[in-house]
């Protein structure tokens, strides 16, 4: 549509408007900008200006109340609820406002206005896990249980980071651990983790136990890292069956059962798994003074792999770097292997494999030198009398020559720590 401009008094009436309109929208911008300039200050005198320079906007009257309601210099209660209810004027829908509208109602003792305010809360965004959780907690300082355990249990399916903490504020009013499991707690796998992790830094031992079979009856996929705080918890609490136990189930879930050989009590042996230095893997560190240590797809006796140790040279090494820890079963005679393949190894002293539990009970192979192919080595364990952990390591003793500085290589490969009846067992 064209519009006639034909005469002067139609063109100044148009732009006299024009300017009107630019001046308006210059005053409402202005005014914004020095409200915003005044809530930046974060002091009361800052937002109270705010307040009066646009007092139709509700986020300044919600930041005032907020003001006096946390600061320690200004606090005022009963200011900061007249300037909540201000800003709920304006914007009814406020859930930030009705939540902490609901807070100051509690801690000045007005329990019925706090509660209508949650409610409130949870009307304006009802799928809010914040708000679910936050009216739980109110609910479980009320002693109202079960509707406590409900809102709480909506907030962690919302929002899995809060299981931790929602499984440990609940099990301060209630202590039977499957209760919470069953009221608070989704079947969730990474909220049973979470859970676990966090009782296993209390030290609550025996609740991370019932957690951890709630998580073992979902049938999870899992990495083996996810199960080495437990695992080395539980080992240093005095529970090493139950950390074995974790430990197999963990492998299994972890899609590694393969790597367990048959009969033996030590896993990978053949060095396949990447997992290593926590729970019962491999622990070494590839790079240490004078010798690397290194997986070699190439030479292996089996498998994918096995485990290459060079020696540069440069010094009489004393290597106990390769270890794994391993449980055995008590009244049970033991079978060491290992397959070992050498390349110029040098000195008196060659490598071998030795067992280690207490002081007096420890056994060694013999040990490969030189330049030798693929050759198993084994030795027999009496065994201990109760059951218990032992390590299994890759051993080189300092030489006893002049010239002692050991160089060369060795491959180690398919180690088994395998039972066997005793000489004379049932005679």
């Amino acid at each position: 549509m064209k519009v006639s401009l034909s005469s002067t008094a139609a063109r100044g009436a148009l732009a006299a408007g024009a300017l009107l309109v630019t001046a308006y929208l210059c005053y409402f911008s202005v005014r914004t900008a020095r409200a915003e300039y005044y809530v930046r200050q974060d002091t009361l005198y800052g937002y109270e200006r705010a307040t009066q320079i646009e007092p139709e906007d509700a986020q300044n009257w919600y930041l005032l109340g907020r003001h006096l309601q946390y600061s320690l210099e200004d606090q005022d209660p009963q200011r900061s609820i007249s300037s909540y209810l201000k800003s709920l004027e304006i914007d009814p829908h406020s859930t930030t406002t009705w939540l902490d509208l609901a807070a100051l109602y509690e801690s000045e003792g007005s329990l019925a206005e706090a509660r209508r305010a949650f409610l409130r809360a949870q009307k304006s965004y009802p799928l809010s896990a914040e708000v679910s959780w936050r009216y739980g907690n109110f609910l479980l300082r009320q002693g109202e249980l079960e509707p406590a355990f409900v809102e709480i249990r909506h907030a962690v399916e919302a929002d899995a980071y809060r299981a931790a903490e929602a499984f440990s504020r609940c099990s301060r009013v209630e202590p039977d651990v499957d209760v919470v499991l069953d009221r608070v707690v989704p079947n969730d796998r990474n909220v049973y983790l979470a859970i676990i992790q966090d009782l296993v830094g209390e030290q609550q031992i025996p609740s991370a136990l019932k957690v951890w079979k709630r998580l073992v009856a979902l049938r999870p996929k899992l990495a083996l890292s996810e199960v080495f705080l437990l695992v080395a918890s539980l080992r240093q609490n005095g529970y090493p069956q139950e950390a074995h136990e974790i430990w197999q189930q963990s492998v299994e879930f972890a899609g590694l059962a393969h790597l367990q050989t048959p009969d033996s009590a030590m896993w990978d042996g053949g060095f396949e798994s990447d997992a290593m230095g926590q729970g019962y893997t491999w622990r070494f560190s590839k790079v240490s003074h004078g010798v690397q240590i290194s997986f070699d797809g190439k030479e292996k006796h089996s498998g994918q792999r096995s485990l290459r140790v060079s020696f540069d040279g440069s010094s009489d090494i004393n290597f106990r770097d390769v270890c794994q820890t391993v449980p055995v079963q008590g009244g049970t005679a033991y079978e060491l292997s290992a397959w070992m393949q050498t390349k110029a190894l040098t000195t008196d002293k060659g490598v071998r494999v030795e067992l280690r539990g207490a002081a007096d009970a420890m056994v060694t192979t013999e040990p490969a030198h030189g330049t030798e192919p693929w050759n198993r080595f084994v030795v027999v364990w009496e065994g201990a009398k109760e059951n218990r952990e032992v390590e299994v390591c890759l051993r080189r003793d300092p030489s006893d020559q002049e010239v002692n500085k050991i160089s060369g290589t060795v491959w180690v490969d398919d180690l088994a720590l395998t039972p066997v009846k005793k000489t004379g067992a049932g005679k």
